[in-house]
């Protein structure tokens, strides 16, 4: 994990509903020692695997979406005895946010999943062609793994995804009727659709005539964008708090200092609010409270160690309409 001095939990108490979290990680199995390298465009990626390759397509999708793809796509090779998870373990704390195993079996993506799961940051991304294949992976309830089931495959839906959204800021958009590039739509009934939803995943289907992601949710339920958000916050309130300490001579422990430290906070969950991850209220005031204790407030021996743990914040999720029920009448 990268050294920091500042950790920051959150807790997503229902009801209610700087640093860029849209690069993906490629998993690619290639002979030799395991590397990760960052790439800007497929020439890079064509030359270390491959054009046949199947991280090359991974990638190729991923930058076929246009103005929304990602700047860079992170590639970790791994190769026998070296298996992907450990690979991703290795890689952990790199800079960037949604995983993807070029190619295996449902083992396999569990396997990844189980490893994100456990650090409680990031997310996996996965494509199933089969009711069997999903059920293994719905069985892990997964908060940070979002998976779609398509009959084909070999059209990469989850890469395009995290194409066309992934990069976008957090907060702005939910996963749900996004249109993708070089993906076939699925015709699905009702109940088939039902049926992908209740097994933990969504599916690319046709709605009024426009082709979209039927959904946005992850394998437990809960939705992409929360978690995204979530984790925008987290890690942007550490990096401005550490940022903070860092670049003064000294931070006082008095109440002056404290206040510095709630400022820090203060800005990022107004960013928060206006990218959209925060709600607002009747008078578009941002609905989230921050809970500072001062110096005298704090135990002695805190103030001895020289640690602060006195600050606290909670806020509103903004959520986004994923269906409407309208009701009218015509009169004659």
């Amino acid at each position: 994990m990268p050294l920091q001095d500042v950790t920051v939990t959150i807790d997503i108490k229902k009801p209610s509903a700087l640093i860029g979290l849209g690069t993906p990680l490629i998993l690619a199995n290639k002979a030799g020692e395991s590397t990760y390298k960052e790439y800007l465009d497929l020439d890079g990626i064509k030359e270390a695997l491959g054009q046949e390759s199947d991280g090359y397509k991974i990638a190729k999708q991923i930058f076929a979406q246009g103005d929304y793809r990602p700047e860079k796509v992170a590639i970790a090779t791994y190769s026998d005895p070296i298996t992907a998870v450990t690979v991703l373990e290795n890689y952990f704390y790199n800079d960037w946010y949604f995983v993807m195993l070029d190619t295996g079996a449902v083992t396999d993506y569990k396997a990844i999943s189980d490893a994100v799961e456990s650090k409680a940051l990031k997310m996996a991304a996965h494509v199933v062609d089969s009711k069997e294949d999903l059920a293994i992976l719905k069985a892990g309830k997964y908060d940070r793994t979002w998976v779609i089931q398509h009959n084909t495959i070999a059209e990469l839906p989850h890469a395009a995804l995290i194409g066309q959204v992934g990069s976008r800021p957090v907060g702005s958009l939910t996963w749900k009727f996004k249109t993708l590039k070089f993906v076939t739509p699925q015709d699905l009934t009702q109940t088939q659709l039902n049926d992908v939803h209740t097994g933990g995943a969504f599916a690319y289907v046709t709605k009024a005539g426009i082709d979209q992601t039927s959904e946005g949710t992850l394998v437990s339920g809960e939705y992409i964008d929360v978690i995204h958000g979530k984790d925008w916050v987290k890690l942007n309130i550490e990096q401005q708090v550490q940022y903070l300490l860092s670049t003064n001579p000294k931070i006082p422990y008095t109440d002056s200092g404290i206040a510095q430290i709630e400022g820090a906070v203060r800005t990022v969950l107004e960013i928060a609010g206006q990218n959209g991850i925060i709600g607002t209220d009747d008078a578009g005031q941002y609905l989230y409270t921050i809970t500072a204790k001062s110096r005298n407030e704090v135990l002695a021996s805190d103030r001895a160690a020289r640690k602060y743990n006195g600050l606290s914040f909670s806020f509103e999720l903004a959520g986004a309409i994923h269906e409407a029920k309208i009701h009218g009448e015509i009169l004659v």
